[in-house]
């Protein structure tokens, strides 16, 4: 099944039974309540995703939209390690679910860790198939930016992320104590 309404729709099958609309949004200084509770719903840090957003008050959001939009439009390294990095919602049937960052590009510290793509979906909605398509979507937008091949970077225990790349053509390019990293190429 393709559905495509607009330059962010997509609708893929989640289940033989169950067809769901899928839109990824970019953040947006206007995002409201609906964004503000699913961030609340993901936890501040887990599996290696820093929330940032997670147990602000709502107006401590807002300011935080308005960071994050800077962030997006920033170019090169600011205080020596912030590199630009844009972030996105994923709805599922116009319900958040989950949201991701691309990092425009990478430093040697993020080689190590973070990557250039981070992702987390709500609790209620996990295991659904929603990181898989929410990964599938940022690395389209990874490669509407130029980005040609994209460093995922997963901590060893997290098996269902790692799933979830391999499954969008990750390449398992080395092992630490801590991490896997994943190569993906936007190309293919």
């Amino acid at each position: 099944m393709r559905c495509f309404t607009g330059l962010f729709h997509f609708c893929f099958d989640i289940s033989k039974q169950l067809k769901i609309m899928l839109e990824l949004k970019r953040l947006s200084v206007d995002d409201g309540l609906d964004i503000y509770t699913m961030l609340q719903e993901i936890p501040a840090e887990e599996n290696g995703l820093i929330n940032k957003a997670n147990g602000l008050t709502f107006d401590e959001y807002k300011e935080w939209l308005i960071v994050k939009q800077r962030d997006s439009e920033q170019e090169g390294i600011v205080d020596g390690w912030k590199v630009p990095s844009t972030t996105f919602w994923l709805y599922a049937d116009g319900i958040p679910v989950g949201f991701g960052s691309v990092r425009h590009f990478l430093t040697e510290a993020l080689r190590k860790a973070g990557g250039n793509i981070g992702y987390g979906i709500a609790q209620a909605f996990r295991g659904k198939g929603y990181g898989k398509e929410l990964l599938r979507l940022l690395l389209n937008e990874a490669k509407e930016m130029g980005i040609d091949k994209v460093l995922v970077t997963i901590l060893l225990d997290n098996i269902a992320s790692q799933a979830v790349a391999i499954a969008n053509g990750g390449v398992v390019t080395e092992r630490t104590d801590e991490r896997v990293f994943i190569w993906i190429d936007t190309k293919k």
